[in-house]
């Protein structure tokens, strides 16, 4: 038989992993199938040591469309480059295997998952993850794991492990979490507003529920695990410099280099004393391996900066801005930043700054998706730029990174929660932070500002929402957790832990360890020093925007919205869709719904009120009873004809005009004239008979009359067809 299959129970369904049988040139591949969603997981490595600084390690999430039975919509019918769900559904893979490659581990490594059957309902995002912690085991790979991911949703006050994607829509969190055997390494989760507490429990009930996937990959690496090839350790190169070079740099005055205020200059004064302590260390005029050893300085002196600044934190509880743990950066704030913009906002917070803009748009501005999803399109947009200039940097500016999309999805997620419906406020939102400053926590600053525009806009949100980066530093058996961290905090720490949330609790998250996972106590910890931060800056957000104003921002289009008859649709498009575009030549967009529902969207909002006019009197229908200001369009020897409302006329019988007898319709009426009528009888056929208000019980009705007459309903002739 070729291959061998691994099973177990995830939740209340079986999860198959496969390997042997598909791509076996490669060194770990496996394929797993979770109801009939099927993934081809590859892992593979360079044998030769890149030249990089830096671990480079790719995960590609591929979507086949085939795998729903579909041809892409591309203009050549063929996929193309990753959309957002397939970009962030590389990143959780990605966040969940990186840590725990060795230190000093530099071969090129890519992960490719390939989805090659999607129900729909089990969702492959979180199976890419546990294919590549399988792959990894079994093959030569050098991998600290394995590892396993869960989702987590709650339905009626119960967690659920892995939701299917019918059960998301009713569930008020959708968490995902990735974790070892004895700790938790990432975590992500957009949430209805949730207490931190339900949260806590949500990650330790996923913790438990991964077990079982780690005892498979465990029993498959025991069985078909390849040996793991040697590499290079770090230090390597000069592993005698770091102590000696420790203390000179502190003799030199690196404490107070780390401690400068402002990143730029506290750059340049690390950088000027680490130059002075190599060119003490390299001769001027020495050739022979000066190269060399200005590398191993180099490589050196960043172990001996990291490594007193985190003695600073853990030790002082003293940061590089001169903070402590639990201070938040000073903040400042302006609203209504641009004039033509809907809504806009600047946010401020230490050195990281971005301008939030809200754009309010009509339905057909809503984003298309052409994925794996059911989908049919998303009403709320959000996309985070992150410029070089942000950083002071000058850099190839391309399309949007992964990063961004990452960033993006998180603040969006934040915000999401607590958006209007959009029955209750019928505009397609689209916020975007542009990041102008970068100094940590640019993705919090953003769900900030985007919060403030939306406001600033008129937005009815439901609460202000926040966000907070807090920090980890971890050294033996003693840790600091730290609030709002700055960037040097994030690339020499443990963790990267971003919460979002109102003041009543939490709508966003996202966590990323760099050390082997964290305990639920720290997690705790954690989570209620973020909400003390979260609650200061949305007491600042407060003070300069409270609430959404109360009304649209003067430069938002206007929506107005109508309810018409559905079988009279047909009169508002007209035929071949002539009625709605001279309608839309009015000034205005116009869209309608089976249901009859009517939204007319423009800038204008007297062009606005003008198109409801105009489709109001297109569908109005003519009930017994009421009046009009007609006027007489045409005239007969039985009586005349008047227009009620646009398309819609009645005839007002020559019996009808005076209480005294008239010889000729025109002694009374002629065409042109404005009168007040009421319906009196509308027909099988809808034809229309009106009355003179003034006369009504004045004189006899027109049957009674022309009874009396004995001419019975001769003397009203022929009635020509109704006007339309």
């Amino acid at each position: 038989m070729i291959g061998k299959t691994y099973t177990t129970m995830l939740g209340d369904r079986e999860l198959s992993i496969e390997t042997g049988r598909l791509a076996k040139l490669v060194s770990g591949s496996v394929t797993l199938r979770y109801g009939d969603t099927m993934l081809l997981v590859t892992a593979q490595a360079r044998a030769e040591k890149s030249t990089l600084d830096f671990l480079p390690l790719t995960v590609e999430f591929e979507e086949r469309h085939y795998a729903v039975g579909k041809i892409p919509g591309s203009f050549h019918r063929r996929e193309g480059r990753p959309g957002e769900r397939a970009i962030l559904s590389a990143r959780i893979t990605d966040r969940q295997i990186r840590p725990l490659f060795p230190k000093g581990y530099r071969h090129e490594t890519q992960v490719i998952i390939t989805v090659l059957s999607a129900d729909q309902q089990n969702l492959p995002d979180v199976l890419g993850p546990i294919g590549a912690s399988a792959a990894l085991s079994i093959s030569d790979i050098p991998w600290g794991g394995p590892t396993a991911c869960v989702r987590v949703g709650m339905l009626d006050g119960e967690y659920v492990l892995n939701p299917t994607t019918e059960q998301l829509t009713r569930s008020s969190l959708d968490l995902v979490v990735a974790g070892t055997r004895d700790a938790v390494m990432m975590v992500e989760a957009g949430a209805q507003v949730v207490d931190e507490e339900t949260l806590v429990g949500a990650i330790e009930f996923a913790h438990a529920g991964m077990q079982g996937v780690l005892t498979l990959i465990e029993t498959m690496r025991a069985e078909l695990g390849q040996e793991k090839f040697n590499i290079l350790a770090e230090g390597d190169l000069a592993p005698d410099l770091v102590p000696e070079l420790a203390e000179a740099a502190r003799s030199a005055g690196l404490r107070d280099a780390l401690l400068t205020l402002r990143k730029k200059e506290r750059g340049a004064n690390l950088k000027a004393l680490r130059d002075r302590l190599i060119q003490d260390r390299v001769p001027e005029g020495e050739i022979e391996g000066a190269e060399e050893r200005i590398v191993a300085l180099k490589a050196a002196f960043g172990k001996v900066e990291k490594q007193e600044l985190r003695r600073l934190i853990v030790e002082e509880d003293l940061r590089a801005d001169g903070r402590n743990s639990r201070t938040v950066r000073p903040i400042w704030i302006e609203a209504r930043a641009l004039p033509r913009a809907h809504g806009s906002a600047i946010f401020t917070r230490g050195e990281t700054q971005v301008l939030g803009v809200a754009t309010l748009g009509t339905e057909r501005d809503e984003l298309l998706v052409d994925d794996l999803t059911t989908e049919e399109g998303d009403k709320f947009l959000l996309h985070y730029n992150f410029p070089p200039y942000s950083t002071g940097e000058v850099k190839r500016m391309g399309g949007q990174s992964r990063r961004e999309v990452g960033h993006g999805h998180l603040a969006k997620r934040a915000i999401r929660a607590v958006l209007p419906s959009f029955e209750e406020f019928p505009y397609v939102l689209r916020v975007v932070g542009e990041v102008l400053e970068s100094n940590g926590s640019s993705s919090m600053a953003t769900v900030c500002a985007g919060s403030l525009a939306l406001m600033d806009a008129g937005v009815p949100l439901q609460a202000p929402v926040a966000g907070v980066a807090m920090g980890l530093v971890m050294e033996g058996e003693k840790y600091r957790i730290l609030t709002d961290i700055l960037g040097l905090e994030d690339a020499l720490g443990d963790m990267d832990f971003k919460v979002c949330g109102t003041a009543e609790g939490v709508t966003a998250l996202q966590m990323d360890i760099k050390v082997g996972g964290i305990t639920p106590a720290i997690m705790r910890e954690a989570l209620d020093q973020a909400r003390e931060a979260r609650l200061h800056i949305l007491g600042k957000m407060a003070e300069v925007l409270p609430a959404p104003r109360p009304e649209l921002s003067p430069t938002a289009p206007r929506i107005v919205s109508l309810k018409i008859n559905p079988e009279l649709i047909g009169k508002v498009i007209g035929p071949g869709g002539k009625q709605i575009r001279e309608l839309e030549a009015m000034g205005a967009q116009i869209t309608v719904e089976e249901d009859g529902s009517v939204r007319i969207f423009s800038a204008d909002g007297a062009a606005a009120e003008a198109v409801r006019a105009r489709i109001e009197g297109l569908t109005k229908t003519a009930r017994v009873g009421e009046e009009y200001e007609g006027t007489v369009v045409k005239t007969a020897p039985f009586g005349a004809f008047v227009n009620l409302f646009p398309g819609q006329d009645g005839m007002l019988h020559i019996s009808q005009m005076s209480e005294e007898r008239i010889q000729a319709v025109e002694d009374v009426l002629n065409v042109g004239d404005t009168l007040r009528v009421k319906i009196a009888n509308v027909d099988d056929r809808g034809k229309i008979d009106l009355i003179r208000p003034e006369l009504e019980g004045k004189i006899a009705p027109r049957e009674a009359r022309s009874a009396r007459a004995g001419g019975g309903d001769r003397d009203r002739g022929p009635r020509p067809p109704r006007r339309d």
